[in-house]
């Protein structure tokens, strides 16, 4: 039993469990799936202010939170309990190509020499954390939502601007991975 939690699940047993949140939500509660709103109900319950942006009821969205909580206490305990010292195994086409970029130690779940303290301070560290952070938190209330609230609940919904959402993550991802990317690991 233990062996059958600590390996990664084929795509299609995740997939399905991820795809019997949206309607467990909408039949349970009327409730909508997604995370990036979570630090708009934060920010709203914690620092009440004249901000139009955070005047509205947030206690009603308060489940998320407790989503959100359970989302961290699950990680941080099966990385405590369930966690493997492997290293990541990636693939040998892709080890070659990143070790052309100086990127060799998959001991972590990402790479030391692009995510670490010391590495903060350098221009790659700079545009890929503080720039890369940056952009994804605007990115996602730009288009109202993040990939888990428009490619899961936007798109079972059949929103338009879901689609369009969607469609415009994977375009930026693929741009991102084939051409600015390996620019940046360049420097």
């Amino acid at each position: 039993m233990i062996e059958t939690i600590t390996q990664p699940w084929p795509w299609y047993v995740a997939g399905t469990l991820i795809g019997l949140i949206v309607p467990a939500l909408l039949l349970l509660g009327n409730k909508h799936f997604g995370i990036s709103s979570n630090l708009r109900h934060i920010c709203a319950a914690c620092f009440p202010s004249n901000i139009p942006f955070f005047k509205y009821d947030w206690k009603k969205e308060s489940w998320n939170l407790f989503f959100i909580g359970g989302i961290l206490v699950g990680g941080f305990l099966s990385a405590q309990f369930l966690g493997s010292s492997d290293p990541i195994i990636v693939h040998p086409d892709l080890a070659k190509e990143l070790a052309g970029y100086g990127i060799d130690d998959f001991s972590g779940l990402v790479p030391v020499q692009l995510f670490s303290f010391d590495n903060l301070f350098t221009a790659k560290g700079l545009i890929m954390m503080i720039g890369g952070g940056f952009l994804v938190g605007f990115g996602t209330r730009y288009a109202g939502g993040c990939t888990s609230g428009h490619a899961i609940m936007g798109l079972s919904n059949l929103q338009w601007p879901s689609l369009v959402a969607t469609i415009s993550f994977m375009v930026g991802g693929f741009i991102m991975a084939n051409f600015i990317l390996p620019y940046i690991l360049s420097l």
